[in-house]
């Protein structure tokens, strides 16, 4: 098993998942960390990794990618 620092892990929009590259794809969500969950494997072999992270980051980013609320009209 190797350990991956979730760094250097894309965030997929589309899947809502952390991924990482390799001959295919590894990828965990942001509720399996917070379950606990931190070995992601690969889909097509048995490689597994194991991903390093802090839970504070999970929430400080969740925090940045809020949606925010309609723009203001400075018109009105």
């Amino acid at each position: 098993m190797y350990d991956v620092e979730i760094e250097d892990m894309e965030w997929n929009e589309e899947l809502q998942a952390y991924t990482y590259p390799c001959g295919d794809l590894f990828q965990i969500t942001k509720e399996d960390l917070k379950l606990g969950e931190e070995i992601a494997r690969c889909p097509s072999c048995s490689v597994c990794i194991n991903i390093v992270y802090n839970v504070e980051d999970l929430h400080g980013q969740e925090k940045q990618q809020s949606p925010r609320g309609p723009p203001s009209n400075p018109s009105l």
